[in-house]
């Protein structure tokens, strides 16, 4: 078998086996198979895609490439979500305890901000002390003691998705359905989760911007993960403004509290209880939304899940009582507000603009070696559909230094827009694709 046959099979649209799959990704991970042939075959999978038997190969392959978790010996069930990625989007922070004091294990390997858009683990590690560089023996105790923890990806754990994925992002092939179905299953059924629920964001803010792309990677995700024998649920979501009111690591850790003390924003705990509710039916922990929902909001209103929150953040390091001390004044100390130039209504906050604006801010990456902060971001005082004075304050943004500041406010500026009339809400919850 010659790589170079392997991608003109599929530079022609012919559809590979799993042997010749295996061949070309094991051969990459070992070094065998030089970097040039696998880009080669990247960019022939982004144009000619992939069946879905390719694609549940290619998914098997990768999760193989590796270590997985073991979770033996602990009861499930087990289940995960995953988002595709949004601004504002602190939606696991909240949910994994939810859900978890509902009864529901929620072992949940996350990732990183890379782009406009946000990562969990940043947002956890602007915790003082916190970690998710877990052993399997913490990541273990966590799941056994709080219902949920939360990981990275490490080196051992599916490092074919790791090479894969640093190539896709300078090869122009990240938006690849196939790709992404792949990256995200094998990651997932390698951390242990039985079932998983994905939010797949729509917009101007995600990486699938039309919900015609959207739902295309949401059947994938569905099709494939049942041929691996998952429970999966999927939901098309609104991404053409931010989630909430803040943007920001530690911000979105502040927010996360409210929303676990029942002060969060509407439409964060929207999605949030959507999102939870289906975890909890694909968990057979209940046996519709309804009654989902029902136990989702018992457990938000005895604070048990904001407890089991605080639990967890300190038994991954955090020192929760520092944390709570720096609740509403871990600042930046540069600031500027964007302002309504005359009296009249926020119509639309792009979230694109938005987080482009905080990657500036250094709330995110614009490649994987740069660093992030926890005290810059932006927060809301308005948001589409609001009404606002001449001169009054829609956000404002936070930096560490004055330059960082004035680029990300003219984005910011842009990203704003105004208006006479209301606009219409947004839709939050576009459609749901299941597999049960």
């Amino acid at each position: 078998m010659r790589a170079v046959d392997i991608v003109m099979k599929k530079r022609d649209g012919g559809e590979l086996s799993r042997e010749e799959i295996e061949f070309l990704v094991s051969g990459y991970v070992s070094g065998n198979i030089p970097e040039y042939q696998v880009s080669s075959w990247l960019m022939a999978v982004f144009f000619k895609g992939m069946t879905a038997r390719e694609t549940g190969f290619l998914t098997d392959v990768m999760l193989h490439s590796g270590k997985t978790i073991d979770l033996s010996g602990i009861q499930g069930p087990f289940v995960d979500k995953h988002s595709t990625g949004g601004v504002g989007d602190k939606l696991s922070l909240i949910l994994a305890p939810i859900v978890a004091s509902c009864g529901v294990r929620v072992p949940m390997m996350s990732g990183r901000s890379l782009g406009h858009t946000g990562g969990t683990l940043d947002k956890l590690e602007s915790i003082p002390g916190y970690t998710a560089r877990l052993t399997e023996a913490r990541f273990r105790e966590g799941i056994l003691a709080d219902g949920f923890a939360m990981t990275g990806q490490t080196e051992e754990i599916v490092p074919a998705d790791r090479l894969l994925y640093s190539l896709r992002d300078v090869t122009a092939t990240v938006e690849s359905v196939p790709l992404i179905t792949a990256s995200i299953l094998s990651k997932k059924c390698a951390e242990g989760a039985e079932a998983l629920v994905f939010d797949v964001k729509s917009g101007p803010g995600a990486f699938m911007k039309t919900p015609e792309d959207a739902e295309r990677l949401a059947r994938s995700l569905v099709d494939t993960g049942r041929a691996m024998g998952k429970r999966i649920i999927a939901l098309i979501t609104d991404m053409t403004e931010p989630l909430g009111l803040t943007v920001g690591n530690f911000f979105e850790v502040e927010e996360t509290l409210d929303c676990l003390e029942g002060t969060g924003p509407a439409d964060v705990m929207e999605v949030t209880l959507a999102l939870s509710e289906r975890m909890l039916v694909a968990a057979g922990k209940a046996k519709d939304a309804e009654s989902a929902r029902s136990r989702c909001l018992a457990v938000l209103e005895s604070k048990e899940a904001r407890t089991r929150f605080l639990a967890n953040a300190a038994r991954q390091g955090g020192d929760v009582d520092r944390m709570l001390a720096l609740r509403g004044n871990y600042r930046a100390p540069f600031h500027a507000a964007v302002t309504a130039p005359s009296s009249s209504f926020v119509t639309a906050i792009n979230a694109y603009g938005i987080g482009m604006a905080s990657v500036l801010l250094g709330a995110g990456r614009s490649k994987t070696s740069d660093p992030v902060f926890p005290d810059v971001g932006i927060i809301f005082a308005k948001k589409s559909g609001d009404r606002v004075e001449a001169g009054g304050e829609v956000c404002t943004l936070y930096a560490r230094d004055e330059a960082a500041l004035a680029g990300a406010m003219d984005l910011a500026r842009k990203a704003v827009s105004f208006g006479s009339e209301k606009p219409d809400p947004i839709k939050h919850i576009l459609k749901e694709i299941s597999a049960l």
